[in-house]
């Protein structure tokens, strides 16, 4: 499965922030549609939030795809991305990171998956 990370480019964003290149202002901007979503659909992770260091952090999954139809650019929790998976030839998976108390939001990965990409050894993948 593709896979792209952006733990450089989230990296550079915070030293931009730190070296005052990006206001808190700027940095800290989520919708309130991804707000919505992180506190009615996200996962919460343990790890503490980059900008406030509150643990207020939340994941939110995002499946887009021409195989999805009406339904692509919907909010999914893991466990219907990994039903999605099985029965979906070809999607992309974006995962956003939300901080439900700064409103910081950052990119954290992309996924190709479905069908087509189902991993022969069964590994794991995001929403698993």
């Amino acid at each position: 499965m593709p896979t792209v990370d952006y733990r450089l480019a989230r990296r550079a964003h915070l030293r931009a922030i730190r070296m005052g290149f990006l206001s808190l202002t700027e940095a800290c901007d989520a919708h309130p549609e991804l707000l919505r979503a992180a506190r009615f659909v996200g996962e919460e992770i343990r790890e503490p939030c980059p900008i406030c260091e509150k643990r207020a952090l939340r994941l939110v999954l995002y499946a887009y795809g021409d195989h999805l139809k009406r339904s692509s650019g919907y909010v999914r929790r893991r466990a219907e991305i990994a039903e999605m998976r099985g029965r979906v030839d070809e999607f992309v998976t974006y995962v956003v990171e939300v901080c439900m108390r700064c409103s910081w939001n950052h990119l954290v990965q992309s996924v190709t998956t479905g069908r087509r990409w189902a991993p022969a050894s069964g590994g794991r993948a995001v929403g698993e």
